[in-house]
């Protein structure tokens, strides 16, 4: 009569102390603060990376600059100013770790600035390529301090959905600035120097708010080891729940878990260049650079490019609506990341190539249908043309750049291997921005296409494999 034997009553679930309560508020408080003004930060940096691509409108058509910012030099600035964004790339990173985030972004704010108010001032092409090459630089000050920035304030297991939100900073600022940049331009001011003017006015507030409410680390309780509630859904696959950020790219096991307990001790940090050398010999890494290296121009083409793009499909829109069409691309773009996180994580259990490989073969279509489609010259054509462009184009970038990057990075290497991807993405970058100042439309996207495909094509043998931690 075992089974009659009084049962013994569960215990109710112990109250968190008021200190825990405390903690959490704080924790809850401090993140939202570090998401909101590092978003903004990084968007506010295209309101100076945006500029040229709005003044490059009144430039073409401005008699004072004929015959010598044509669009053959333009796309050499162009190219300047992206060889200095990846070279940035792989250094900028390095000093945040030394130096922290507050002051490496600041610095990157104000040569933005500077830079800006340089090209707004002068119409010299010496002045041009030196101020986009600092501009260049600058700009590539921000995406990894800022994403370490994140790292320090929130927990392992809910990065992925933050950082996924996050991510739209970039599209945004792509989609925000181009309007509101043309409109003070060639509305208010009717001069394409205004664009830089006006783009570094707007840089200046973001600084201020920047410097005001960041901070490099959370005061105690605040960080990514304070504690939480357990109200949402467990981790994703593969998440180690008991381990998070240590001041290197180890994760360090909180104390008193199970992790901490079984864990052995925390190797020494290794140095960058070893960190390099075991990135560019891993063979996922590499491919993931070279796929990324042949996306990246498509897309910088039409963000660098795209007012004078539709300008030349779509004369009778003027310079006000061929700053506006290319939104379509931008709103697209804030959509794409969490779209495909999403069917990554859910429909394709933790593989990353299926979507990426899907997105690639629309964005082949995409590309090649470019210039027949908008051949109708109807707004609403290259309208849903940009869209569905930059629906597949940010959909891919997203994936390749930040979260397959990581996955199959080593665990100690995750950052350097992000940081290898989007260098080689960087480079890539350049032809974006330098071709359309030399090829005719049609070989200009033809030539995309096949590039997309090509990236497809190396990614889909990978179809099938999942990084180490969803295994």
């Amino acid at each position: 009569m075992a089974d009659l034997a009084p049962q013994p009553v569960p215990p109710e679930p112990p109250v968190p102390p008021k200190t825990t309560r405390t903690a959490l508020r704080t924790a809850l408080r401090w993140r939202r603060q570090i998401f909101a003004v590092t978003w903004l930060a990084y968007a506010g940096f295209y309101f100076v990376r945006q500029a040229f691509a709005v003044a490059k409108l009144g430039i073409l058509d401005d008699p004072a600059v004929h015959g010598v910012l044509t669009e053959q030099v333009l796309g050499v600035i162009d190219a300047v100013y992206l060889a200095a964004y990846a070279v940035g790339q792989f250094l900028w990173g390095m000093w945040a770790d030394r130096f922290g985030p507050r002051v490496v972004v600041t610095v990157g704010m104000l040569g933005a600035i500077a830079a800006s108010c340089t090209m707004g001032m002068s119409s010299a092409l010496l002045v041009f390529g030196g101020a986009m090459a600092v501009q260049g630089l600058a700009q590539s000050a921000g995406w990894a301090p800022l994403c370490k920035n994140m790292g320090n304030f929130f927990p392992v297991r809910t990065r992925g959905r933050v950082l996924g939100l996050w991510s739209t900073n970039y599209a945004f600022g792509g989609l925000a600035a181009p309007p509101f940049l043309g409109w003070w331009a060639y509305q208010v001011f009717d001069d394409w120097h205004a664009a830089f003017v006006v783009g570094a006015a707007t840089l200046a507030v973001v600084l201020v708010v920047f410097l005001v409410f960041q901070r490099d680390t959370p005061p105690d309780g605040a960080g990514s080891d304070a504690p939480e509630r357990d109200s949402g859904p467990g981790p994703a696959p593969g998440t180690d729940t008991d381990t998070v950020p240590g001041p290197g790219p180890n994760l360090v096991p909180v104390p008193g878990s199970a992790a901490h307990a079984a864990a052995p001790p925390v190797a020494p940090r290794r140095a960058p260049l070893a960190l390099y050398r075991e990135a560019l010999k891993d063979r996922m890494v590499l491919t993931l650079g070279a796929a990324y290296f042949l996306l990246k121009p498509a897309r910088y083409a039409i963000l660098l490019w795209g007012p004078v793009l539709v300008s030349h499909r779509l004369p009778a829109v003027g310079k006000v609506g061929a700053t506006v069409i290319p939104i379509s691309f931008g709103v697209a773009g804030v959509l794409a990341p969490m779209l495909i996180g999403w069917l990554s994580d859910t429909v394709f259990r933790s593989r990353r190539m299926p979507p990426c490989v899907l997105a690639l073969a629309v964005l082949t279509g995409a590309l090649a249908l470019f210039m027949p489609l908008t051949a109708t010259g109807s707004a609403a054509v290259m309208i849903a043309v940009l869209a569905v462009i930059g629906l597949a184009v940010y959909a891919a970038d997203a994936m390749i750049s930040c979260v397959a990057a990581v996955d199959f990075g080593s665990a100690g290497g995750a950052g350097t291997a992000a940081g290898v991807v989007n260098g080689c993405g960087s480079i890539g970058a350049v032809l974006g921005g330098l071709l359309p100042g030399f090829l005719s439309g049609t070989a200009l996207f033809h030539g995309f296409a096949a590039a997309a495909l090509l990236a497809g094509l190396l990614l889909l043998p990978h179809w099938n494999r999942r990084p180490a931690t969803a295994s």
